[in-house]
């Protein structure tokens, strides 16, 4: 029992990586996700592909204060540790289907990375919109994430 826990661990802990990571967007993620939800339009501006600066305008407008500071704290605490836990979850499944492979790690690292690096840009258009009620042009060519095309 214990040399087959001992070939198989890369296994287990895929497995149970895999788990904690739809455990957390069940039970934290949509739980912290609530706060700042509205019927129509979109819920997150980092599900998208790119987004134009009328878009992050127009999806801070259409939410209250209290909802842009809830998405502001869901940006800061439960998207960064989310972004670790998929992390985790794919560099384990590359360690078990990929042994000798490890320089495959860097792609879920990288993706790790720009996620936070995606949320500290959307905490700087969002403090812009709470301090002036606009999105600053800075953003329009400074960040990869937004397209230039306005």
């Amino acid at each position: 029992m214990v040399q087959n826990f001992k070939n198989n661990r890369t296994l287990y802990l895929a497995i149970v990586s895999t788990l904690i990571m739809f455990l957390y967007v069940k039970f934290i993620l949509v739980h912290y996700s609530r706060c700042f939800t509205i019927d129509v339009g979109s819920n997150s501006l980092g599900l998208s592909f790119y987004y134009t600066i009328s878009m992050v305008q127009n999806f801070f407008e259409s939410r209250t204060l209290e909802q842009l500071f809830c998405y502001k704290e869901f940006l800061q605490i439960w998207d960064i540790i989310f972004a670790f836990i998929y992390t985790l979850m794919y560099a384990s499944w590359i360690m078990c289907f990929f042994k000798n492979k490890p320089q495959f790690l860097i792609v879920p690292i990288f993706s790790m990375i720009a996620d936070w690096v995606e949320n500290y840009v959307e905490l700087l258009m969002l403090d812009t919109y709470l301090n002036a009620s606009t999105i600053s042009e800075i953003f329009k060519f400074s960040s990869p994430l937004i397209s230039p095309k306005i």
